[in-house]
């Protein structure tokens, strides 16, 4: 109930009475004032005027399942959400509760946590308080060998997220790497339970730099929306956002199965377009220009002799010629 008084005091935008509450929901004026008052001591600023109702003028960075279902706007992605102040990894969640058969669609959320992880296997540095970290669990009826082209749609849609909700320009660093300034805002990592030839269900999860203050010396190429925009940017929004542009990206993508209905969107978004990169592979290592993806999601490049190329993720690493981008 918290969370359907909380979309109707933010819909409303002005005082709504508690009678109308009542109505809506169908419980007790009693039980709507019990509401207020819990929101009020969890730091929502909601004025309470005799005759007019209540009216919310402002609420805390906070990442509550309720804060996040009062401000999504989608069909499922986010639905439900679980909240979890700390844990070890909000992908490991997911991927429990994808066993125990949690719809897809389904949410984890987590201000901290103690095993964060990042692409190959690297550790990712998971502060409280300042970042989003989140994993949605999908049910894709999907072929597994494309299941991977999920961490693209993603990231085109925690770009558009991230840009609706504060003023930076977003680009992806192939394949999962969302930039900004040339430094890294934030990463994606998409693991999958198979069968042999059949997807049990994907996690997708994200992990962002929001209100982060300091970097430690290690990881210099890293940056936060507090570095960029100087301005403390709350999380919840920045979830519900990128949620609907995912949905939007996905429904787009399984349409195809490929993407080739997303391709021009993440190549505009790419960083690497049209430069000079360095590709890493095991035992040897080349320049080329970055030309963007193809309809499978890889990396299309082309050598100095004029041969065109594509990349796949899983075999090699990307890196600008001069630095990180």
């Amino acid at each position: 109930m918290k969370a359907a008084i909380l979309k109707i005091l933010r819909e409303t935008g002005d005082y709504v009475s508690g009678q109308e509450i009542c109505e809506k929901l169908g419980v007790s004026r009693t039980a709507v004032w019990k509401v207020i008052r819990q929101l009020q001591e969890e730091g929502y600023q909601v004025d309470a005027a005799r005759s007019r109702g209540y009216r919310i003028i402002d609420g805390p960075d906070v990442m509550t399942a309720e804060e996040v279902e009062s401000l999504l706007d989608t069909e499922w992605a986010g639905k439900p959400v679980g909240y979890y102040p700390e844990t070890d990894s909000t992908n490991i969640r997911i991927r429990h509760l994808g066993d125990e058969g949690a719809p897809h669609g389904t949410l984890a959320v987590a201000d901290r946590q103690t095993a964060g992880r990042g692409r190959r296997g690297r550790t990712w540095e998971s502060p409280g308080g300042s970042c989003i970290y989140m994993s949605i669990l999908l049910r894709p009826d999907l072929a597994p060998e494309k299941a991977p082209m999920l961490t693209l749609v993603m990231a085109c849609g925690v770009a558009e997220g991230i840009m609706d909700c504060a003023d930076v320009k977003v680009q992806i660093k192939w394949p999962n790497d969302i930039i900004v300034s040339g430094k890294k805002l934030a990463g994606i990592l998409t693991e999958m339970s198979t069968q042999v030839d059949y997807i049990n269900h994907v996690t997708v999860g994200v992990g962002i730099n929001v209100n982060v203050q300091n970097f430690p010396e290690e990881i210099q190429t890293a940056t936060s929306l507090l570095s960029e925009t100087g301005t403390q940017t709350k999380r919840a929004p920045v979830i519900a956002a990128v949620m609907k542009h995912f949905e939007e990206n996905y429904k787009i993508f399984m349409q195809t199965e490929d993407m080739s209905g997303l391709m021009e969107k993440y190549s505009s978004l790419l960083v690497n377009q049209g430069r000079e990169v360095l590709i890493l592979e095991k035992d040897a290592e080349y320049k080329a220009y970055a030309e963007g993806i193809n309809q499978k999601g890889e990396l299309v490049v082309r050598r100095e002799d004029g041969t065109v190329e594509n990349i796949c993720a899983g075999e090699v690493s990307v890196r600008g010629v001069y630095g990180y981008v």
